[in-house]
């Protein structure tokens, strides 16, 4: 156990010396795994398309169900880690989670194929515990920074999984499979990856940096029984909720539909459709610890009210960009805009969890969760655009830039609460080592 028992204020991200920054490591890299096992499949959706035979609208429920499973249980998962602790909660989540991505492999009709993407969809919920795991290892000055770059660097994950599985995919046809027998193949490199993290994950982390849950007294208030209708009631959390739900919707919608949108629209082979929205996923490595850094210096400055009108013009602009994503006619237009869309969209999301561990410090991981269920609430409804038969993909790309649009303007009129603004504005300004 780490001498230092508290929350570090600065972000030493080379080091490995003290319990907060092994936990952070191992929490951020855990979340890039999660992707591995939560959208392996879908670069991998043109091969499996034509393996099962599926009608764009059967897609579209696929990419429903991938997201649709992880609004229950992030709820879920949210709770959990305030009473039960967050290193128990993500072992056990991984462990479970582990066993459809093995088992999807077994799908030889749409409906087992739907059943088990529903499943694996419950990984998703991985979310919730890295940001209230960052959370209680960081100062509140440090607080949206670390946050940022912890799920920043997870979600590269899903760039990473949309260039590597179809290249593992095509390792495996290489050595003799055929396409049919490769993409089940493949799955089972996540699936060992879940398990491995696991592992690391009850090894080398612990709730708090003064100990794990079960260690500690309850005198020492580190556990307070979570009131959930404080929570609800909220107005602010639900704002949130909608901010994450254009964000991190269009985020996990994008790493579902991409490699189909480019190999469809611009007749390209699956790896290349695999490697562009694999650009897309990886802007993640510095654009979401952007959003938070950002953030927490405005936060510094202008207390949340600030953070919130910073996060309402990442939307805005995150928006326009979709706009002219969706209406591309040539390859360079298209890896333009998204690239425009995607670094704003990213920044969203650093600056939405910037703003979420704020709202009701007794209740950080039921507030985690509900806002991230948002995120998940705003990729299925986005799911059922592009599962529709009359319109394109272009086209529910470009009416989910207005939405983005809308939720921009909602936000910007939120006013974040002037108490939680004067504590913020104590406090000293931030430092990435």
């Amino acid at each position: 156990m780490s001498r230092n028992n508290t929350p570090l204020t600065t972000l030493p991200v080379f080091s490995l010396s003290s319990v907060q920054m092994r936990t952070f490591h191992v929490t951020w890299l855990t979340f890039f795994m999660c992707f591995f096992g939560w959208f392996g499949l879908a670069p991998l959706m043109p091969t499996i398309r034509e393996d099962l035979g599926l009608t764009k609208a059967q897609v579209g429920n696929a990419l429903i169900a991938a997201v649709s499973a992880t609004i229950f249980a992030r709820l879920l998962i949210g709770r959990l880690c305030d009473t039960w602790g967050p290193r128990k909660t993500y072992t056990a989540l991984l462990v479970f989670s582990s066993i459809p991505v093995f088992l999807v492999g077994l799908s030889h009709s749409y409906e087992t194929f739907l059943l088990f993407r529903l499943a694996i969809g419950v990984i998703g919920a991985s979310f919730v515990i890295t940001q209230y795991h960052t959370s209680m290892m960081f100062a509140p000055n440090i607080k949206g920074t670390a946050n940022a770059v912890a799920g920043g660097w997870g979600n590269l994950g899903g760039g990473i999984t949309n260039m590597l599985m179809p290249l593992i995919f095509a390792g495996i046809v290489g050595l003799g499979y055929t396409k049919s027998e490769a993409w089940r193949l493949a799955m089972i490199v996540p699936g060992t990856l879940l398990l491995f993290c696991a592992f690391l994950y009850y090894r080398y982390t612990q709730d708090t940096p003064a100990g794990n849950f079960e260690d500690l007294s309850r005198t020492e208030g580190v556990k307070e029984k979570p009131n959930t209708w404080e929570v609800v009631k909220d107005w602010r959390v639900w704002a949130l909720t909608v901010a994450y739900s254009i964000c991190f919707g269009m985020e996990i919608t994008f790493d579902n539909v991409a490699a189909l949108y480019f190999v469809d629209n611009f007749q390209l082979d699956q790896k290349m459709a695999g490697f562009l929205a694999g650009l897309f996923g990886f802007m993640n490595i510095f654009a979401r610890a952007l959003g938070g850094i950002f953030a927490d210096r405005m936060g510094c400055r202008y207390g949340l009210s600030g953070k919130g009108w910073l996060l309402a013009a990442f939307i805005a602009i995150e928006g326009v960009g979709l706009y002219f994503f969706g209406g591309s006619t040539t390859i360079a237009w298209a890896i333009g805009t998204m690239v425009i869309f995607a670094l704003f969209l990213k920044m969203a999301n650093g600056a939405t969890y910037a703003l979420t561990p704020f709202i009701n410090a007794k209740n950080v991981g039921m507030v985690a969760g509900i806002v991230g269920a948002g995120g998940n609430i705003g990729g299925m409804l986005m799911g059922f655009l592009f599962k529709s038969e009359n319109i394109t993909y272009g086209q529910a790309f470009q009416y989910i830039g207005l939405a983005a649009i809308a939720a921009a303007a909602i936000v910007a009129f939120i006013k974040f609460g002037a108490r939680e603004e004067k504590k913020e504005a104590r406090l000293p300004a931030v430092e990435v080592a």
